[in-house]
């Protein structure tokens, strides 16, 4: 099977629903911040490992947290998974801190003050030239 195959694609979406299912309202892990979300999942073609990318809106100390509890509970996880998805193996699942939506609204609040930043600019020139 290819990486993006259109059977790769179906199982990374229907792991993508069942793990975010998952880790919404099955884990009791105090440390997993409630504000988790799984981002992307990449199932490898031979279906033995998964990348999950995990975004926590949070601190670094709760992104953390997040991912230890989210390692600690990876058993549990895999065999919730093994129940609800049917495949010939169960994946072994490697959660990754995904960064990706904190550097977009970082990047956005930049672009705004640039942009803030230039039309102050634009006024002040205007203002000179009259």
């Amino acid at each position: 099977m290819r990486k993006n195959s259109v059977k790769n694609t179906r199982i990374n979406g229907e792991v993508l629903k069942e793990l975010s299912n998952i880790i919404r309202s099955e884990i009791k892990d105090p440390r997993i911040n409630p504000m988790t979300s799984v981002v992307a999942v990449e199932v490898a073609p031979d279906l033995k490992t998964c990348k999950a990318y995990i975004s926590v809106l949070g601190d670094e100390k709760s992104q953390k947290d997040t991912i230890t509890g989210l390692k600690s509970a990876e058993g549990y996880i895999r065999r919730q998974l093994a129940r609800t998805v049917n495949l010939r193996n169960t994946p072994e699942i490697r959660f990754i801190l995904d960064q990706s939506i904190e550097y977009g609204i970082n990047m956005s609040k930049l672009i705004d003050e640039v942009t803030e930043h230039d039309n102050k600019m634009h006024v002040e020139v205007e203002d000179e030239t009259e």
